[in-house]
Formats: structure tokens, C-alpha cells, sequence
């Protein structure tokens, strides 16, 4: 081996010496702190369990104290004898004074009740019967004092409360004596909660928890805020009673020991730490950095990740308009590459020709400071190939790490499939609105049989009557005089009246089943009813059913769609006198009212109101009234009242039902009345 190696040798072997010294020198601190830090949490649990110990058998004694004082209180209740209203008097200051006890009684030598007071700072559901059992409580405290011959206490139990709480109560029973012998008994009732409460130092509940337990463990009665901590001290003292025994619990948290619990341990763990950090800092700090580059590749990657994945549309602008990023499903919904949108600021490529000056000034007021609706707002745009489609906008702000206002954030959706669902929806529904009012006029068919059958019945009367006056052969008869004349033009006069009543009947099921466009307008409330009468009426004459109207002076005009509200209106008129449809019904009075509802100055509502004087709906009935194909009837189709809903609900309003006193139901309804345009 060369010099130069040995050099390097004993160089190395130096170096490994001290290391080696240094390392043990290093755990020999460590062990000690270790070993004080030990120490001393271990004298400071002990301390603070003795503390706990202390506080329990101090506890205990407050306890006993108490309860010898109540029975000396007791006691002196039945000295002298007093009269059953003297005894009450005095029992009564006695639980007005101390509010652990909730009742006492006072019963004879055969443990029947003379009498009693219970206390007024709580109610308890007493049963009497259950009291009086043999197997009582207060029976088996009383059984144990008479063999004593001194007063006993009872096991607890469970006794509820008015409020639908309960508590864990106590017997208390003293045997009365006269000339040597038992002549009755005196029953208190001992409220575990408040004997904790009343009879245990506030200065220990307030940083421990108190409580009767049994022996296995369950809580009977807890008092006090315990501080929660990391740490539970327990500590457990027999509180023995004549006739039963109690456990008190007193449990207390605290936080980790101390870890410094002198200097001299606090400036040795600072040389430690100062010792340890020197030796790892520089091996920490290049882990931290190496996991930082690589988290934050990670992160980079995540992000890419799941922008690429979105199907949503982003985009991002400086202060000054000029695009700065657009991930794939924009590029993809516009049909133009990342190259040719970024740096766009003036107009984008994307942007309708005639809608250009439109989105210029939109986004000028954007960047002027206006946010725009959390909600976003529909916009048009067009892809690269030409066509257009629209779309929902949503912007926000793009923050910085130092909560400057960089830029803006905007997310784009795709809703031209949203719109061709809703426009199927809006064909459907009125297809499902154009067969529900054929249904109508089909169930009505044989009503309007009825009610058509009259006036020719009528016209063809008096035809054939017209037709005999003015035949001269007929009988051999004359030409007609000037009388006969008159008769027929009366005749005339009739026939084109009953023409007129059976074309009326024709005009109101047309314009009831024709099909309207579906636009909303202004129609005062009183022609919606009268659109409907006709109808209402041939129904009615038929069931022997008044029809009322009443409409409020001074009302503005409905916003609505005149069809499908005309629609509601029959359709809660027909079943309105369906229900009404009873022999045992003879007043039949179908009631529709409109009325000013709640409204204020931004909008005003109407309530329309259908009332029936049927049976009423059963709730079993209500629960499914709306919903669709329900029906109570073999011949109805279960649509009517689930489309009344659906077009009140369109318009922005209710619909509901609730029973009608004397009988019967009333249904309404509430539609937007129409403001006009402010200037």
C-alpha cells in the first residue's frame, strides 16, 4: 500500500471515528430526552390522577352531606303530628328549597297514599297503580326500612316525563313510629340528575365530568362540560346508601403531558434538535425538492389530463381580450386548431358575420368591470364549415396567487341537443294537451246529444207546422189567411232561434278542440270562464248542478296561453260536478271565483278557485291525485288533473286542493297577471 493510500486510510478512519462518536454522542441525548420526556409525562399522569381520586371522595362526601341534611328536613315533616294541609305546606318549602327531590309522600302502615306534593320544576307521568304494586320501588325501600328499623333508599329507575324526556330516579323511605311502633312511612324521591347538580361541587364539574353509573358501566345521570383532550383519566368511588349502592364516575381529559416540565429538559431537547436538524436538513431539503419537481409533474400532467377529457368547452382571455387558451372541446366545438384562435382580441373566427358589432360591445362591457350572470347567458356561434349552433356561456374572473384580476375564464356548452329535446317535449305536450280535449268532448258526446236533439226537435216542429199552413190542399183547406201568415213567420222566427242555440252548442266544442298556436297574451279573467261556460253548462242542466261565477272588480288581465287554461278550468269544472254526481247530494253548487293573491311590485297573481260540494277526497286518494293514469273513475283516462298541473306549473304557478267545510273540495290555482311594459 502506498503513502498516499495510507493517507487517504487514516484520513477515512478519522472521519468514521468521529462520525461514530458524533452518532453515539447524538443517541445518547436522544435516549436521555426520551427517557425524561417519559418520566415526566408519567409523573404528571399520576398527579393528575390523584387529583381526580381527591375530587371523586370529596364527591362522595359533598354527597352524603346533602342527603343527611334532606333527612334531617325529612324528619322534622311528621314531628308533632300535623294535619294532612300543615304537612303539605311544609313538604312543599321543602322541595321548593331542594330541587333534587321530585316528589314526597306521606302513606300509612299499610303503605296506602295519604298524601303528596311534588315538586314544581318538573313533570313527571306518575301511574299510581304502579306505585301502590307491592314490586314498586318505593314498596321495597319501605320493606327495607321497616326491617332496619331506619330509613333506606331504593334501586334507581326510569321514570318518564311530560315533555317525552325522562330521568333516573331514587327512593328514599322513612319508617314513622309512634309509642314504638311503625305507623306509617315517608316517601321522597331523589332526581340522580340533580343530586349531581345540586349536591356536587360546581368547581369539579366544571372541568370534570360527573355520573352515576351501574356496575357494568352504563351512564345513569351525567353532569359537566369535560374539556376534551387527547388523554381520559377516570376515577371511581362507592357511594353506599342503606338498602342500595352507587357508583360515582368522575372522568376527566387532558392534553399530552407536558414535554418540557423543567428547563434543564427543555434546553437539552434544544441542543438535540439543533444537533439532529444539522444532520438531516440537507437530505430533508433535496427529498422536498425532488418531490416537489415530481409532484409537480404530476400535477401538470392531472391537469392536462383532465382538461383534454372534458367535454365542456374552455377558453381564456387577458385584460385586453386576446385569447390565451382554449383546451380541445373547444377547438372541437368550433371546428378551428388552438393556432388560429389564439391572440384573437378585435373579433374570433367563431363569431356570426351580423353578430359581430353585438359581441364586440358585450365583451367591452365585460371588460369595463360588469360581471356577468352566475347563471350565464345563451349566445349563437358558428363553426368553421358555417353552420351555427347555440350555445350557454358561463364567466367568471381568473385570479392570480397574489388575488390580482388577470383575465377571464369562460365555459362553453353545447346545447343544441337540449334545444331539439325541448322542442320534442313542447310537440308532445301539445299533442298530449290536443288529446285530452278530444277526450273531453268525447266523454261529453252524449251531452251534446242531449243538447242538440232540443232545437231540432223544435226547428223540425215547426217546419212540419209551417209547412201545413201554408199547403192549400190539405184538407181541402183554403189559401192561407193573413193569420195563418203571422203564425208562420213566428214559425220562421223560432226555427232561426234554435238554429242559433244549436250552431251556439257547435261554436263553443269547435273552439274548444281547435288547434291554436301556443302563445301567451294578455286575457282578462272573465272571458277565460265565460270561454268555458257552454260547456260547463250542458253538464250541469244534466246533474242538476247551479253554477256560480264571481269574478273581482278591478282585476288585470291573465299572462297566460288562453287554451291550456280554458283546458284547466273545464277539467277541474267537469270533476268538480262528478263529485257531486250523489243521490244523497241535493244542494249541488259549483262555485268559481277569481281573486287578486299574494303579489308585490315586481309580480302580481291571480287565484282562481273551483269549489265543489261532493264528499271530498279521501287522503289515501290525495296522495296520488296528480299523478298520471291515476284515476278513481272506470271511464276515465287518469290525464285531467296531472295536465292541470303541468300548465300551471308552465306558467309559473300552483295548483292544490284542500277539503271545503261545510263538505266538498276546492281546488286552486294561480296564474301571472299581466304588467305591462314600463317606458
Amino acid at each position: 500500500m502506498s503513502a498516499t493510500s495510507r493517507a487517504l486510510w487514516r484520513r477515512w478512519r478519522s472521519a468514521w471515528r468521529r462520525w461514530s462518536l458524533w452518532t453515539a454522542l447524538i443517541a445518547l441525548v436522544v435516549s436521555m430526552l426520551v427517557t425524561m420526556v417519559w418520566l415526566a409525562g408519567r409523573y404528571e399522569a399520576s398527579q393528575v390522577q390523584a387529583r381526580l381520586e381527591r375530587d371523586a371522595a370529596d364527591a362522595v362526601s359533598d354527597i352524603r352531606a346533602a342527603l343527611s341534611r334532606n333527612l334531617q328536613s325529612l324528619q322534622a315533616l311528621n314531628a308533632g303530628e300535623p294535619g294532612l294541609l300543615a304537612w303539605e305546606v311544609e313538604a312543599s318549602d321543602v322541595l321548593r328549597n331542594q330541587r333534587e327531590l321530585v316528589r314526597i309522600e306521606w302513606r300509612d302502615s299499610a303503605m296506602r297514599l295519604r298524601t303528596h306534593v311534588q315538586s314544581p320544576y318538573r313533570s313527571v307521568l306518575w301511574d299510581r297503580g304502579l306505585r301502590d304494586n307491592n314490586n314498586s320501588e318505593a314498596s321495597q325501600a319501605c320493606a327495607t326500612a321497616k326491617r332496619l328499623s331506619s330509613p333506606a333508599y331504593s334501586a334507581s329507575y326510569y321514570q318518564p316525563h311530560v315533555d317525552g324526556l325522562g330521568s333516573e330516579l331514587m327512593e328514599l323511605c322513612l319508617p314513622l313510629s309512634n309509642s314504638g311502633r311503625t305507623s306509617g312511612y315517608l316517601v321522597a324521591t331523589y332526581a340522580l340528575q340533580s343530586v349531581l347538580a345540586d349536591m356536587v361541587g360546581a368547581s369539579l364539574t366544571r372541568s370534570q365530568e360527573a355520573s352515576f353509573t351501574e356496575p357494568d358501566g352504563t351512564r345513569l345521570a351525567v353532569l359537566g362540560a369535560s374539556r376534551r383532550g387527547t388523554r381520559m383519566f377516570t376515577a371511581q368511588q362507592l357511594l353506599d346508601l342503606p338498602g342500595t349502592t352507587l357508583v360515582l364516575r368522575m372522568d376527566s381529559w387532558h392534553t399530552a403531558p407536558s414535554v418540557f416540565p423543567n428547563v434543564l429538559t427543555a434546553l437539552v431537547t434544544a441542543m438535540s434538535i439543533a444537533l439532529v436538524t444539522v444532520m438531516v436538513v440537507l437530505v430533508r431539503d433535496n427529498r422536498r425538492r425532488l418531490r416537489a419537481e415530481r409532484d409537480l409533474g404530476d400535477a401538470l400532467a392531472f391537469r392536462k389530463a383532465m382538461e383534454d377529457s372534458l367535454v365542456t368547452g374552455l377558453r381564456a382571455r387577458d385584460l385586453q381580450g386576446r385569447i390565451t387558451y382554449v383546451n380541445p372541446a373547444f377547438c372541437e366545438m368550433v371546428g378551428f386548431t388552438p393556432q388560429e384562435l389564439l391572440g384573437h382580441s378585435v373579433s374570433a373566427p367563431y363569431w356570426p358575420p351580423e353578430r359581430v358589432e353585438e359581441y364586440r360591445q358585450r365583451q367591452a362591457i365585460r371588460f369595463a368591470g360588469n360581471m356577468p350572470p352566475r347563471e350565464g347567458f345563451e349566445s349563437e356561434f358558428m363553426r368553421k364549415d358555417g353552420t351555427r349552433f347555440p350555445v350557454l356561456i358561463i364567466e367568471a374572473p381568473l385570479i392570480n396567487a397574489q388575488g390580482l384580476h388577470t383575465g377571464w375564464m369562460s365555459a362553453f356548452l353545447d346545447i343544441s341537443e337540449q334545444r331539439r329535446v325541448e322542442e320534442l317535449s313542447r310537440a308532445s305536450q301539445e299533442r298530449l294537451q290536443a288529446t285530452a280535449r278530444l277526450a273531453t268532448v268525447g266523454e261529453m258526446a252524449s251531452l251534446l246529444s242531449h243538447e242538440l236533439n232540443q232545437p231540432l226537435a223544435a226547428i223540425s216542429s215547426y217546419a212540419t207546422g209551417s209547412l201545413n199552413l201554408l199547403d192549400p190542399s190539405a184538407g181541402g183547406q183554403t189559401p192561407p189567411s193573413p193569420q195563418d201568415l203571422e203564425d208562420v213567420r213566428m214559425a220562421m222566427r223560432q226555427i232561426a232561434r234554435q238554429a242559433e242555440r244549436a250552431g251556439r252548442v257547435i261554436k263553443s266544442v269547435h273552439d274548444f278542440v281547435r288547434r291554436r298556436d301556443q302563445a301567451r297574451e294578455a286575457v282578462p279573467a272573465q272571458q277565460l270562464i265565460d270561454a268555458i261556460l257552454p260547456l260547463v253548462n250542458l253538464q250541469a242542466r244534466k246533474l242538476g248542478v247551479r253554477v256560480h261565477t264571481l269574478v273581482e272588480p278591478g282585476l288585470p288581465s291573465v299572462y297566460c296561453d288562453r287554451t291550456m287554461v280554458e283546458q284547466v278550468l273545464l277539467n277541474l269544472a267537469r270533476n268538480a260536478m262528478q263529485a257531486m254526481d250523489d243521490p244523497s247530494i241535493h244542494t249541488r253548487l259549483l262555485d268559481i271565483r277569481v281573486r287578486r293573491a299574494a303579489s308585490n311590485r315586481h309580480n302580481g297573481w291571480l287565484e282562481f278557485s273551483v269549489t265543489d260540494g261532493g264528499a271530498g277526497i279521501p287522503p289515501e286518494v290525495g296522495e296520488k291525485l296528480f299523478t298520471p293514469f291515476f284515476t278513481t273513475r272506470s271511464e276515465g283516462m287518469g290525464l285531467g288533473l296531472s295536465l292541470c298541473r303541468t300548465v300551471v306549473e308552465q306558467h309559473g304557478g300552483y295548483l292544490g286542493f284542500a277539503p271545503h267545510e261545510p263538505r266538498g273540495t276546492v281546488f286552486t290555482f294561480t296564474l301571472p297577471a299581466y304588467q305591462p311594459a314600463k317606458h
